[in-house]
This record gives C-alpha cells, structure tokens and sequence, in this order.
C-alpha cells in the first residue's frame, strides 16, 4: 500500500448529462495541496463553495449519496468518490458546473481512465489511514444486511448480494488488490436497477438522464411486448426497447458475469471514502445499499475521530490496550495532578455526546485516612469530581486546542448518592452532554460500582464553564 499522499499531476474534464437531474453537466479534477482531502466545488454558484466529501455533509440517501454545504448541493457522487479511492488518491478538486456529476456509462470506468490520464503526483505528507483494530460490525435484520470490518494490513472488500431474482440470483465478488484489481475489473460494472424500480423512479422525479446505455435493467415480472412500450411511452422514454431473453432489457449483456455484485462493490468504496481517509482492513458486506453504507461509515468514522485523538494524546498509543486515553494521555488533557486526579483511563468516547471513564479506588486513596479511618468511603463530592473531569475529558476531546484551557464548576444538580464506594471498587463514569451553549457545557453524569451495568452509586447534572 501507498505511504505517501498523492493528487494528479494536471487538470482534465469530462461531460455529460446527470443521472438523475438529467442536468448537462462538466466535471473537472484539479491537482489538490496535501491534507486537503477530496472537495466538490460548484463553479455555478455564487463564491464557488466547496463542499468536503464526508459523512458530515451527507444530507440523502435515497437513490445515490448527496453531499451539501448549506443550499449548495452535489447529488450521486459515489461513483466518482469510488474512483478516486480506485485510484488512491487523497486530494482533489472536483469542479462541477451544475448539482451532479455526468453518469457517462453508469460505471467509474470514464473517471478512473480521466484521472489516470491526468497522471499521478505523490506528495510529502504521509498517508493518513484508518486502521482496523477490533471488529466494527454493524447488521440491519430487517432487510438482511450485515457490514463488518475486520484487522488487516492491508484493504480488502468483499460483497454478496441477494435479490431473489432468476436473472440476478445470489452474488459474490471480491477485490483483494486495489491497485491491480479496481480499473480493470470492478470500475466498469454499471449501476443497476429493476423494472418495476423504473416506474417510481420517474414518479419521484429521479433518473431524468437515465438511458438503457448508461444503466442496466432487470427485467423481474411478467410483462408483454406490448405493455412493455406503453410503459415505456407513458414515461415519456423514446427509446427502442425489448424484453430480454436473457432477464435484462434489450437484451443488454453484462460486461461481468457478477455485474452487479461488483457494482454493489464499488458503491460500497465510494461511500466508505465519506471517512475522510483510506482503510486499512478487510470489509464484508452482505446485501449492502447506501442507507447501510451510510451507517456503517458512521461507524467508522467515529473510529476514524478516536484514532486521531489517540495519535494527539497518547505518549505510546500502541500501548494503550483497549483504552481510548489511558493515563499518560488523560494527563495531557487534564491539568488535574495528584492528589486530585480521579480518572485513570477513558473506555468509551462518541465525541461530542458521551464518554466513559474508569476510576481505580485503591487503599491507597490519601482521602481514606481521614474519611473515615475506621471505613474507609470514597466522598460522595470526589465522586462527582470524578464525573466532572470525565466531563472535561469529553469537552477537551472536540476542541482543536484545550492547551491553558481549564472547565469550573457553575452548578450541580440533582445529585444523589445512593452505593457507598470502598478500597477495591472500580467507578465507571458515565457522562452525556445534554446541552452546549458557547462555553458552557451540560451533563448528566452517572458513577457505577465494578461495570458500566453495575450498582449506581452517584449521579448528577453538572454545568460547567470553559475558560
């Protein structure tokens, strides 16, 4: 795999009509600085705004990905995203004169072969993947889906899908070298969809630049010749059409046995590029879709967020074990010092929303010669000091720069005590962000006794200020 970013050496454009606005549109790629990442611009709008190419600016979902930046929309980038990933490229301009990118032939194979044209330049900064540590699973049993992500050296996908259709059946594919596999033989599948999906689509509006030659059509119910052109005329599509005897209309052949399984495949990799960075690890995914994708790249995202803070705060992030911030990192973050600091490491951490840290209460507490000689119980306010600094810990997490930055108390409310906690017990402090408004943080906070399921011990609201 690559160690270094890269981008294109020159400029190159492609046009074409889009697939679902039917909009006539010109796409140009442009060299990108380092660290730049993959961004949209609309050179027909106002300013030209940029739009990044994340999950974070993912508004639809429903018939492709569509990405905004306030009204400023680019509507079915995956195949492009896809690309662009095929090609291991990290930054990039993606210039576009209307709200979506030209379909072409339904595949990526047009935007791989534009931007091999244009020729690679590699560049100083180093690569910044995401790498697969544990297992990230996530499984939607409704509609039969099941995305994981497993450790591996490396990048790998592979997909199966399902229809239930004599003329799709079930499908398999695998793609075990990007570099040596994506342009030849998973760039060229083209989107799919089946004959009944036609009709609605064009009732919702969508695929007005949809051609039997930029998409391939399933046939998957029984329709005469006849029935077939009145459907066909009552769209409004003109062109020439039979039923297949081969189960696609007009007898379309496919360029892959499985097309589209490895189309399924390369939507997949051009969702996945909503991370903000290449993977290294062996993704598999069973009857996978952009609504599932989407969830699955939350997922790695959130992964992607907690990695980089490890690489800020850690002093040796590969001995850290499971811990998000052990304790070397949690006193970068925290100015608190013995005998004061009561969070030994972080377990848990959505960044912006949660995060559970774990407090070690040792015979060796100092507070425990004094309260009380004869019992020793942990203070119910050192408790809620433990939540608070948790609190800090999630607050420090999301800011660019917590350096000289310190969180006081303004109120605590709803304060219960209801388990004493002694030598040898295990706090896991539970924290949640209820509101944010400027500086001033809110949380409900909550310590357990020996597992995050365990005894409640104490809980409250905590407000705090950030100066």
């Amino acid at each position: 795999m690559l160690t270094k970013q890269r981008t294109i050496s020159k400029p190159v454009s492609i046009t074409g009509i889009g697939l679902h606005t039917g909009n006539h549109s010109t796409m140009t790629f442009k060299p990108a600085p380092e660290n730049y990442g993959i961004k949209f611009k609309r050179i027909d709008l106002a300013d030209s705004p940029e739009i990044l190419a994340d999950i974070d600016h993912v508004i639809d979902i429903s018939r492709g990905t569509t990405i905004a930046l306030g009204d400023a929309q680019v509507k079915t980038v995956e195949h492009v995203l896809a690309a662009i990933m095929g090609c291991e490229i990290d930054n990039l301009i993606v210039e576009l004169t209307t709200n979506e990118p030209p379909v072409i032939d339904g595949s990526a194979k047009p935007f791989v072969e534009l931007l091999i044209s244009a020729g690679f330049e590699e560049q100083n900064a180093p690569k910044d993947y995401l790498v697969i540590e544990q297992i990230v699973q996530y499984t939607n049993d409704k509609n039969g889906v099941e995305i994981v992500a497993l450790p591996l050296d490396d990048f790998k996908v592979t997909v199966m899908i399902d229809y239930r259709n004599p003329a799709l059946g079930s499908q398999y594919t695998g793609l075990f070298n990007l570099e040596k596999e994506f342009a030849a033989d998973f760039a060229p599948a083209r989107t799919f969809c089946f004959l009944h999906e036609v009709e609605e689509l064009y009732e919702q509006g969508l695929i007005k630049g949809g051609k039997f030659d930029n998409a391939v059509v399933i046939v998957d119910r029984e329709l005469s010749q006849g029935k077939l052109e009145e459907l066909m005329a009552r769209l409004g599509i003109k062109d020439s059409v039979v039923l297949g005897e081969n189960g696609i209309l007009n007898n379309n052949k496919l360029r892959f046995r499985n097309e589209p399984a490895r189309h399924k495949l390369i939507d997949l990799i051009g969702d996945m590029a909503l991370i903000g960075a290449p993977i290294k690890g062996h993704i598999m995914a069973a009857r996978p879709g952009h609504a599932a994708n989407i969830e699955f790249v939350k997922l790695l995202r959130k992964l992607y967020e907690q990695n980089k803070l490890k690489l800020k705060y850690q002093v040796n992030p590969s001995k850290a074990g499971d811990a998000i911030f052990d304790i070397d990192a949690i006193r970068n973050m925290l100015p608190h010092r013995y005998p004061f600091l009561l969070v030994d490491k972080v377990i848990f951490l959505e960044i912006g929303k949660k995060i559970v840290g774990v407090k070690n209460v040792t015979a060796n507490e100092p507070f425990f010669q004094g309260h009380f000689p004869q019992k020793p119980i942990m203070p119910g306010v050192l408790m809620i000091e433990a939540l608070a600094q948790t609190g800090g810990l999630l607050i420090f997490s999301q800011l660019d720069n917590s350096s000289g930055k310190l969180a006081y108390f303004t109120s605590i409310d709803k304060a219960k005590f209801r388990k004493p906690v002694i030598p040898g017990d295990q706090l896991f402090l539970e924290v949640e962000l209820m509101d944010r408004k400027r500086n001033i943080f809110k949380f409900k906070g909550r310590a357990y006794k020996n597992s995050i399921h365990g005894e409640l011990a104490c809980e409250a609201e905590i407000m705090t200020a950030v100066t």
